[in-house]
C-alpha cells in the first residue's frame, strides 16, 4: 500500500499527440487491473469522479443525452460548463465535451483488466500540461480502483507530486516549447 506522501508518477510514457493540421488531440492510454464495468463507474459516477478527476459532475455521465454541469477543481479560475453526453455505450465508449474540448473515453476489455484510452483535444500550447495532469489523474484513478485511494491530486497540489517533471518530459516528447508556467511570483499568467 502506498501512502499519498510516497506517491511519485512514473515516466512520461502514457500520452501521445495526434496531429490533424492545427488540431491536436492528446491521447492517453493506461492499462488498469480492473474490469471495464468498474472503470466505467469511475468515469461516469459523480461520487467516483470527485475522487480522481480534474472536474466534478453534478450528475451521472453514463447516459446518452444526459445534461451535466462539469466544474473544474483547484483551477486558477473555476470554470463551469454544461455538457450533453453525446454517446454512452456502457462499458465501452463515452463521449462528451468539457467546455470547448471533445472528450472520448474508450474501454477495451483485457484478460486481466481494461485498457482505458482518452482522446482530448487541447490547445497545442497546453497539450503537455494536459498530458502531465491526466497522467497523474490516471494514477490516482488506478489507486482508487485498487482500494488504496491516495486522494485527488489536481491544480496546484499536483506541483507537489512531480507535475513539472512530467510537463517537461511530455513537452520534449511532443516537440513543443515549454511555456513559462507557472509564472514567476508577482507576474500574471
Amino acid at each position: 500500500m502506498i501512502e499519498r506522501e510516497q506517491y511519485t508518477p512514473g515516466p512520461a510514457n502514457l500520452a501521445r499527440v495526434q496531429k490533424d493540421g492545427e488540431k491536436w488531440t492528446l491521447v492517453v492510454v493506461r492499462e488498469l487491473r480492473h474490469s471495464p464495468e468498474k472503470v466505467w463507474e469511475a468515469l461516469t459516477d459523480p461520487a467516483h469522479l470527485r475522487e480522481w478527476a480534474p472536474f466534478v459532475a453534478d450528475g451521472n455521465l453514463g447516459t446518452t443525452g444526459a445534461t451535466v454541469k462539469l466544474t473544474t477543481v483547484a483551477a486558477p479560475k473555476v470554470q463551469v460548463s454544461e455538457t450533453t453526453v453525446t454517446r454512452a455505450d456502457a462499458p465501452k465508449l463515452l463521449e462528451y465535451n468539457w467546455g470547448d474540448h471533445e472528450m472520448r473515453w474508450e474501454l477495451e476489455a483485457l484478460a486481466d483488466g481494461t485498457r482505458l484510452t482518452l482522446w482530448h483535444n487541447i490547445d497545442r500550447r497546453f497539450i503537455a500540461m494536459g498530458a502531465a495532469g491526466w497522467h497523474i489523474c490516471f494514477d490516482v484513478l488506478d489507486h482508487m480502483l485498487g482500494g488504496n485511494p491516495i486522494g485527488l491530486i489536481v491544480g496546484g497540489e499536483a506541483m507537489k507530486f512531480g507535475w513539472q517533471r512530467l510537463h517537461a518530459e511530455y513537452a520534449k516528447q511532443f516537440g513543443i516549447e515549454m511555456p513559462n508556467w507557472p509564472p514567476p511570483a508577482g507576474q500574471k499568467p
